[in-house]
């Protein structure tokens, strides 16, 4: 009769098998193609020695194919919790070396089972994911494995955040998932995300085209707006995870982590410096955001991506804010489809998750083209009043130069629902530009005129005088305040202060229907 400890023994011999997944040759592999295996990836990420796992001994039950002979230790995904900077997170790691990564029926639902629990117990889910698709040995088994997860990011997106982080070649269904998530990572050089791979491309369309060049970093983070946030390296991109989730709360029924941080008198006399007073002229909004928010801590969300407007993450007063602002350094700032969609997203992600929201505005108005027209600007650029409109949190603007026509409206107005609207004593309010109104207003008198230069000049000049600045829609309750560039980060902070217990509600009903 066997002994407690041979049974024991044998517990530590199972765990030992399933923890060298497909072997030391594949472990090997792995490490020549400059990537890490999926335990190394949860014991970088996370805390040091807090990692539990669950399930290490689910196997997969096919037998077609030769999978009845085949042992996939783990089920090719290790699965369980820990913690980052002391806070709780799920995880779930694609191993590589088990079965490529592929997803069967029971790898599945080892994932499956950490995105529920995250559900139930309010904390955040992060998917490491390497990945060759779907196991194609066991056939409808894995798609409907998919169905699974998907479902889950689906009715789980708002409850707790869902983060991919793509750290190999992720095809097919494979992409699907961390498309559904709130924020998407990539490793430059050693990740990809396609539908169809090169080759399906060629036979298909003749196409030819790399991996790379299809579905790299480099285009998900610049062209499609698919990713997120890029690295250079693994050690780099989990790193950046840590940094997103420090900014964001475990779940929809808290309110973000709150960083003690020394006060201030919030004045900074460079504010009064970076804008230039002429509306043409080109500045780099970020050293408006970098002078307004903790340290100089600005975490930008799709750099690459939609340049015209920058979104991301900062504090202010050790509490976390979302912050919008136009790029006048591109397309003048203007909104377009691509930075509508961008915008609209972050918009109801901070909203979905309690964070405030600061919009710097400086826009011209939403950019023109016959292509902008036909590729959807109105849908597209729909979608930011109706994020604006929808979204419950506090919600503050700051005008800091321009704020022209139908884009002034969508960039969180008193109409659609501000909370606190700041201008700056050089913004322009208006339905258009100065030159351009004065061109259709006075256009009798400017051709009229023996001078139509000097007298063009000088009602340009009347029109941004008695119409466009900021104290017109301040007599009108549109602006709350103008307020001196260099007290920007005390007003905002008292705005925030009053507005920490805000509560707001909207019309009962099953949910609304943006316009996608």
């Amino acid at each position: 009769m066997s002994s407690m400890y041979e049974k024991i023994d044998e517990l530590y011999e199972r765990r030992m098998k399933v923890e060298l997944g497909g072997g030391d040759k594949r472990i090997e592999a792995q490490h020549n193609r400059g990537k890490l295996t999926a335990r190394e990836r949860i014991d970088l990420f996370l805390d040091e020695d807090t990692f539990v796992e669950l399930n290490p001994f689910i196997e997969h039950r096919a037998t077609s194919f030769g999978m009845d002979k085949m042992e996939g230790p783990g089920e090719g995904v290790v699965v369980g919790y820990g913690k980052v900077n002391g806070r709780q997170v799920f995880i779930f790691s694609q191993d590589f070396t088990v079965f490529g990564g592929a997803l069967g029926e029971m790898h599945a639902l080892k994932i499956a089972r950490i995105m529920d629990l995250a559900a139930k117990n309010g904390a955040p889910v992060v998917g490491l994911n390497d990945s060759g698709g779907a196991r194609i040995q066991e056939g409808v088994e894995s798609l409907d494995g998919y169905g699974h997860i998907f479902y889950r990011n689906s009715i789980y997106s708002g409850v707790v955040p869902q983060i991919s982080v793509i750290l190999g070649p992720c095809a097919g269904g494979a992409v699907y998932s961390p498309a559904i998530t709130d924020f998407v990572f990539m490793v430059e050089k050693t990740s990809q995300m396609f539908i169809t791979g090169p080759k399906v491309i060629e036979a298909v369309t003749g196409e030819k085209i790399s991996s790379e060049d299809l579905g790299g970093a480099s285009v998900h983070a610049s062209i499609s707006g698919n990713a997120h946030f890029t690295a250079p390296s693994e050690p780099e991109v989990l790193e950046e995870v840590r940094r997103l989730l420090s900014f964001l709360p475990q779940s929809s029924m808290e309110k973000p982590p709150v960083i003690e941080t020394p006060p201030d008198d919030g004045w900074d006399d460079d504010l009064a410096e970076i804008v230039p007073i002429q509306t043409t002229k080109v500045y780099d909004v970020r050293k408006v955001i970098d002078r307004v928010v903790d340290h100089q801590d600005f975490m930008e969300v799709q750099p690459n991506f939609a340049k015209n407007i920058v979104v991301g993450f900062g504090r202010i007063d050790g509490h976390s804010v979302g912050i919008i602002a136009n790029q006048p350094k591109f397309m003048a700032g203007g909104l377009d489809i691509n930075s509508s969609d961008k915008l609209s997203r972050f918009i109801r992600f901070c909203d979905s998750f309690n964070i405030p929201l600061i919009t710097f505005e400086d826009v011209s108005g939403f950019f023109p083209g016959v292509n902008q027209e036909h590729g959807g600007i109105i849908r597209h650029g729909a979608k930011i009043l109706y994020a604006y409109s929808e979204a419950t949190v506090p919600k503050i603007t700051v005008i800091l130069r321009k704020a022209f026509g139908g884009a002034y409206v969508a960039l969180n107005s008193k109409s659609i629902g501000a909370d606190v609207v700041y201008a700056w004593p050089n913004a322009e309010i208006a339905v258009m530009g100065a030159e351009g109104a004065a061109n259709i207003i006075f256009a009798k008198d400017i051709e009229n005129s023996e001078d139509p230069g000097a007298t063009r000049a000088a009602k340009i000049t009347e029109y941004r005088e008695r119409f466009a600045n900021p104290y017109v829609a301040a007599s009108r309750g549109m602006v709350d305040d103008v307020i001196d560039p260099r007290e920007t980060r005390k007003k905002l902070s008292q705005a925030l202060e009053m507005l920490r217990n805000k509560q707001e509600t909207r019309p009962a009903k099953k949910h609304g229907n943006i316009p996608l």
